[in-house]
């Protein structure tokens, strides 16, 4: 573990630390004088950065490699910066990933023989056949492992996608018991491919940012164009099976505005959106709630969401520390839900 994190550094503190080189830029002050302005992270935030003096020593560190810094905390302009004194290039053997990148709090080896689990659990042999020889293949398996899910929204962090995926599996095995008439074949299937575009929508390096391919088709048309492929590459798959799939893939978004080409149009597809939107906003709440304490009784605004959450917790311990009026005989009043003027503003 590093000994301090981004958001711990305090001006006139002496910082030797690692961290991720994230931008690199050789610049001049109006006298001319060179120096090196660096963009310095680590899981927790950025920080910028500047080294005047032996330039050369910094010749081989470039963008998303790993540093040791040893220098100053300085306030510059209301803003924090490091006045670096000494920095070391890192190997990524004496780095922790860890440190740098959010991660699942989950073991990703545990994780994904539970998504192994789920797939070798679908007895259609044409959709278990895809599934696997898609996680087999050992550099898509590897990607899959660390993945975010998305860039911002949920699931943020190395490790969201496989997170989410087999957060999604379980949801859908418990559903398909509850209401029958599903095919859980088709749920877990629609779980395990419906984000696999987004291996080659963002970067594998965090921090994630889209790639061009990203930018230009979007999740949905590159996992549709990757599971197509797989699917062509087994003799006799069924081709109205593979519309099915195909169909998932493309209408998981719910709405055109949303993203998807086509709206959920059976029964599965459906289930499965309402699924997929359920596990990826709850995946929002818990990044904003279980972000670092704060006596605040709303959070800031959640993108995802589009409005700001009550912290609960926050909200009912006023009430626990007796701020309701007791009740006759000692016995609590029953909180009301608004006052009449609140109501009548509604």
């Amino acid at each position: 573990m590093k000994p301090v994190y981004v958001t711990e550094l305090e001006a006139g503190q002496q910082v030797q630390s690692a961290f991720l080189v994230v931008g690199r830029e050789l610049r001049h002050t109006r006298e001319g004088r060179p120096y090196l302005h660096l963009e310095l992270a680590d899981r927790t935030g950025t920080i910028e950065a500047r080294l005047w003096e032996h330039l050369e020593a910094a010749d081989s560190i470039g963008v998303e490699s790993f540093v040791e810094v040893q220098g100053r905390v300085e306030l510059y302009r209301g803003r924090l910066q490091v006045s670096i004194q000494k920095i070391r290039p890192l190997s990524a053997q004496e780095a922790d990933e860890r440190d740098f990148f959010p991660h699942t709090p989950a073991a990703i080896e545990e994780l994904w023989q539970q998504l192994l689990g789920f797939v070798r659990g679908v007895t259609n042999p044409w959709l278990r056949r895809l599934l696997l020889a898609l996680l087999s293949d050992p550099e898509l398996a590897a990607r899959y492992r660390v993945a975010p899910a998305a860039k911002l929204m949920h699931h943020a962090y190395r490790g969201g996608l496989l997170e989410h995926v087999v957060s999604l599996c379980g949801l859908c095995r418990h559903v398909a018991e509850h209401y029958r008439e599903l095919d859980p074949d088709l749920l877990i299937t629609a779980a395990v491919l419906h984000d696999i575009g987004k291996l080659d929508e963002l970067r594998e390096q965090p921090p994630a940012e889209y790639t061009t391919e990203g930018r230009l088709l979007g999740h949905i048309l590159l996992g549709l164009e990757r599971v197509r492929r797989a699917m062509e590459a087994l003799p006799g798959f069924p081709p109205r099976l593979a519309r099915v799939v195909e169909h998932l893939i493309v209408s998981h978004h719910g709405r055109l505005e949303f993203g998807s080409p086509r709206p959920p149009l059976f029964r599965e597809a459906l289930v499965f959106h309402f699924l997929d939107d359920l596990d990826s906003k709850l995946g929002a709440v818990r990044a904003v709630l279980g972000a670092p304490a704060s006596d605040a009784e709303w959070t800031a605004r959640v993108p995802a969401l589009e409005r700001a959450l009550l912290r609960l917790d926050q909200y009912l311990k006023s009430t626990e520390a007796g701020d309701e009026a007791p009740g006759p005989a000692g016995e609590a009043t029953l909180p009301l839900f608004g006052s009449m003027e609140e109501s009548e503003s509604r």
